[in-house]
């Protein structure tokens, strides 16, 4: 395999904007990662802001690409998770590529950029077909990757199971708010994953997420066909995803 280089990636959140150089022969940070608190209220043009600082800081004077808790499509946020709603509607593509001197910027889901890391350097590194990463947090992200392709913005988590939303009956938020044992989110779990597998027929699932620190004491538990394996990048994946995504012009 000829080498890929580095490229440099940044994971927007509600509470933090993440970014460093990947290698992206090895899916590792190639510098110690950079943290910046995301501003609040968290508009577009704050966020954009705190981006340009982010590079700035980094010393990087080539293309980023760029997550967001957000559907993006052809670089438009549609939907806005834990920033603030002024998003939706944005071209945010433009936006960061404006605060960043017009240089080249890629945009995509932080759930969709971890799908990519994990499926290339990750846990699902050594598995072939389709990947189905599902990150169990406040709510559910999902991504789904074919033979290293994304099928972007899929929004797993909204769709709806028993009546349900799948991020209402199964997330990690309703295990802490609901107080329930292990084996009794598991359950919750399993009900989710034989509905996502029964449509998606993937070949493994990636659960992220914090909980998935926690993986063994309730992947063991879960009940459905597919092998579920915890991700491996975990804080890193954002960064390296977006990394990928504009060494790669993926462009959702």
């Amino acid at each position: 395999m000829s080498a890929r280089g580095h490229a440099f990636g940044i994971d927007i959140g509600g509470s933090g904007v993440k970014g460093a150089s990947v290698n992206l022969d090895t899916g590792e940070l190639a510098q110690e990662r950079i943290k910046i608190a995301t501003p609040q209220p968290s508009t577009p043009q704050a966020v954009a802001a705190t981006v340009a600082e982010l590079v700035a800081k980094a010393d990087w004077d080539g293309p980023v690409g760029i997550t967001l808790p957000a559907v993006v499509l052809d670089g438009v946020a549609r939907t806005a998770a834990n920033i603030d709603r002024g998003w939706i509607g944005t071209d945010a593509r433009a936006l960061f590529a404006d605060a960043l001197g017009g240089r080249q910027v890629t945009v995509l889901n932080d759930a969709d950029a971890a799908g990519l890391a994990e499926d290339r350097y990750g846990a699902a590194r050594e598995y072939s077909g389709s990947v189905l990463l599902l990150t169990f947090g406040t709510g559910i992200g999902s991504a789904l990757i074919y033979h290293g392709a994304l099928v972007p913005n899929t929004e797993l988590g909204h769709m709806e199971v028993g009546g349900m939303e799948t991020e209402h009956r199964a997330a990690a938020s309703v295990k802490e708010r609901r107080e329930l044992s292990f084996e009794q989110w598991a359950a919750e779990v399993s009900t989710v994953l034989i509905a996502l597998e029964n449509l998606f027929w993937p070949n493994v699932i990636v659960a992220g997420g914090g909980i998935s620190r926690d993986s063994d004491q309730w992947i063991p538990l879960l009940t459905n066909r597919t092998p579920v394996i915890p991700a491996h990048l975990r804080n890193t994946a954002g960064i390296v995803g977006a990394a990928m995504a504009v060494h790669d012009g993926i462009t959702p």
